[in-house]
């Protein structure tokens, strides 16, 4: 009976995780299902790097550090925030507001899968779409040397790491943005508002470097650095030691945070969506 019990677990556990990554796969292919879309993207990424470049080394001219920021670090920053914001800016929202606006959002509740569920892994399967147009400007950045590499390879395991937590982070924001919706309807505001302040606040625009020490620190505790700055900052810190411990564990905080956030939200969501006719 026990072995039984156990085998249901087990496929009950299984068909859950090959729903989900059906779900992760339905949010790929309604972003590469445009294929002048994605080359029109892969275009626009590419001249954005050349761009930033270009624009950098304009700022620096012929000074090699401002502010004690040395020109490489600079630039490859600003090459790879570009491309950080390509993937994860203008953050691939879900399809939450208009379903909620429309009224098919009933028939999402009443499915097996929660609604969460099926907002963050279809956030999920958009931003991996979009990780083919950063992966094309990654390879023309290195090709210019516009990016230098980080000091040891376990700096890189840092990075990678980082930039998984970001991308958690930044679809948990985008998820409670979008839950907004049930109060309302409407959240095209909202997410301009959010838009413009994630880009400043993340560090794609101008890295926390420069900004004043009472303004970095402030931004430095907020999710939004949490998203970019974080992983870039361990990319480019030249004595990487147990600050990038700190720093991982700032990120795995605000995860737990903004998970618990966003259930909260969600439970009071639910309260007020009535649904007529049983």
């Amino acid at each position: 009976m026990s072995a039984d019990v156990d085998l249901a677990g087990r496929r009950s556990f299984g068909e859950a995780l090959a729903l989900r990554a059906a779900l992760v796969r339905q949010g790929t292919r309604s972003v590469l299902v445009f294929r002048t879309d994605l080359f029109v993207g892969i275009v626009s990424t590419l001249l954005r790097v050349v761009l930033v470049l270009l624009v950098w080394q304009a700022v620096y001219g012929d000074r090699t550090t401002v502010s004690g920021i040395a020109r490489e670090d600079a630039v490859g920053y600003a090459v790879l925030g570009a491309l950080f914001a390509a993937a994860m800016q203008p953050f691939q929202f879900s399809s939450l507001r208009d379903r909620v606006r429309t009224g098919n959002v009933v028939f999402d509740i009443m499915r097996p899968v929660s609604l969460i569920t099926q907002s963050t892994a279809d956030q999920l399967g958009t931003t991996l779409a979009s990780i083919p147009k950063a992966v094309v400007g990654l390879a023309l950045a290195l090709a210019l040397g516009a990016v230098p590499g980080p000091s040891t390879a376990w700096q890189t395991v840092a990075f990678a790491v980082s930039s998984l937590l970001g991308l958690v982070i930044a679809i948990q924001c985008n998820l409670i943005v979008g839950l907004t919706a049930f109060w309302t309807t409407e959240v095209g505001g909202a997410y301009l508002v959010y838009n413009m302040a994630a880009a400043f606040c993340s560090g794609s625009l101008i890295p926390l470097w420069f900004m004043p020490d009472g303004l970095a620190g402030v931004l430095r505790a907020l999710p939004f650095s949490a998203q970019i700055f974080t992983p870039l900052s361990i990319w480019f810190d030249r004595d990487a030691g147990w600050n990038v411990v700190g720093a991982l564990a700032l990120q795995v905080g605000w995860i737990v945070v903004l998970a618990f956030a966003a259930h909260l939200i969600w439970l009071r969501a639910l309260r007020r969506t009535v649904i007529n006719g049983g």
